[in-house]
């Protein structure tokens, strides 16, 4: 007997929504908050599809002052890419990068992030 929990598949419209919001709506799906039976440490297994993730947006001024940074642990090793550079080149990382800082961190953080699809 397997104990692998068959997950549901969700579809999440991005058109014309801000970069927050769209984030939240998939972690929501990808934790299974939304499902009477949650327990935080059950993963559901969900995969959510992001439908015309070039057409979200952020809002107020942080496309000019956000800017999204990562360290290498090199001595002079901060990279820095302003959110303009990103929403540009490729839109979808903006939303995964997002929906990474809002999911637990744990384990099941790459998994879950490993099932969001763009198309």
């Amino acid at each position: 007997m397997s104990n692998k929990i068959k997950g549901k598949k969700f579809q999440v419209d991005a058109a014309g929504k801000a970069v927050g919001r769209v984030a939240t709506e998939i972690s929501v799906f990808l934790m299974g908050k939304n499902e009477p039976d949650y327990a935080p440490h059950v993963d559901k297994n969900n995969r959510v599809r992001v439908l015309h993730a070039g057409q979200v947006y952020f809002s107020g001024k942080k496309i000019q002052q956000k800017v999204y940074r990562h360290h290498s642990m090199h001595p002079g090793g901060l990279k820095e890419k302003p959110a303009k550079e990103v929403m540009a080149a490729e839109p979808e990382k903006a939303i995964i990068l997002a929906v990474s800082k809002m999911l637990p961190k744990n384990k099941m953080r790459e998994l879950r992030l490993q099932r969001i699809s763009f198309k």
